[in-house]
């Protein structure tokens, strides 16, 4: 199998086009004898003549204007590889596949992802609706290489960094009497009817309002379970009772319904990035930049 070197291409083109092997020499800065061993040794690999030489000229042969034509294509090629190879490397191009929570298509996803294909157009983005155990299962599997998500238990293989704390308030029916304060204490509310999250499918807002209500003094009287924020929202504004949600329904600019501030002590949730624990690639890594670079740049409540 004959075997040529990127060097040897580089010598015959520059003989090649400039039809000469003195000035070739020249512009490659070798003796000139040197190349002419060079360019020999190549037409013996290829088992056919490249070139015509007389005392007064040097021409091109059927085959090398044909390997001319291709050398360059390869030389384009590889510097393209090479540039690439250093683009991947830097995070400038690639491909980043991202697991992301419904709730943050409310207004920081689209945001953060505008963002990121506008500094960083190489980079092909794959988006996958995901929960949480879900993307902590996928980041674990490799079938994504990012997560946005909320912060919860996760496994002790996946780093997760927060990014953005997500205070809880109190969704009330506009003709709820409470519905014209600025704050109220949960227990407050302790009579009504709780729309509130499943334990199944929410568990980590069904056991932050649970234990909300609770440390105030009572349990609440749920008249309906729902998953999605934008559900419970949504059957606050039917009427159906009162909720403790996220700060980003306020995004959803639901009807029929009022958000009050919590006079209570209680932490946020926390909108997070998690990846495989050792594997946060530069492609990661400008995500992450660009998602703290938007959360900063978000109003503050």
């Amino acid at each position: 199998m004959t075997m040529i070197d990127i060097r040897q291409l580089r010598y015959f083109q520059a003989v090649a086009e400039e039809l000469h092997f003195g000035r070739a020499a020249a512009r490659l800065a070798i003796a000139q004898p040197a190349l002419s061993r060079q360019v020999q040794q190549l037409e013996e690999e290829l088992g056919t003549p490249l070139l015509r030489r007389t005392q007064r000229r040097v021409e091109l042969l059927p085959a090398g204007a044909l390997l001319l034509e291709r050398s360059r294509a390869i030389q384009q090629e590889l510097a393209r590889a090479v540039a690439d190879t250093r683009r991947t490397g830097t995070g400038e191009l690639g491909r980043l596949s991202l697991g992301f929570i419904h709730s943050s298509t409310y207004g920081l996803l689209p945001s953060i992802v505008g963002r990121f294909r506008q500094l960083h157009p190489g980079i092909e983005l794959e988006l996958h609706e995901l929960p949480i155990t879900a993307q902590h299962a996928a980041l674990l599997r490799g079938t994504i290489d990012l997560g946005l998500l909320r912060v919860q238990a996760a496994p002790a293989d996946l780093e997760v960094l927060p990014v953005m704390p997500d205070p809880f308030l109190l969704a009330l029916p506009t003709r709820h009497p409470l519905a014209g304060r600025s704050r109220v204490q949960v227990r407050s509310v302790a009579g009504d009817p709780f729309v509130m999250f499943s334990r199944a499918e929410s568990p980590l807002f069904h056991a932050r309002v649970q234990a909300l209500c609770e440390q105030a003094g009572f349990t609440p009287l749920v008249a309906q379970h729902a998953t999605q924020i934008h559900t419970v929202v949504g059957l606050v504004g039917a009427g159906l009772g009162v909720a403790v949600v996220p700060a980003t329904a306020r995004n959803l600019h639901p009807r029929n319904v009022r958000f009050v501030q919590l006079a209570d002590k209680v932490e946020p949730v926390h909108v997070a990035l998690a990846w495989r624990r050792g594997q946060e690639t530069p492609a990661i890594q400008a995500f992450r930049k660009v998602t703290q670079e938007v959360v900063a740049a978000l109003p503050r409540a």
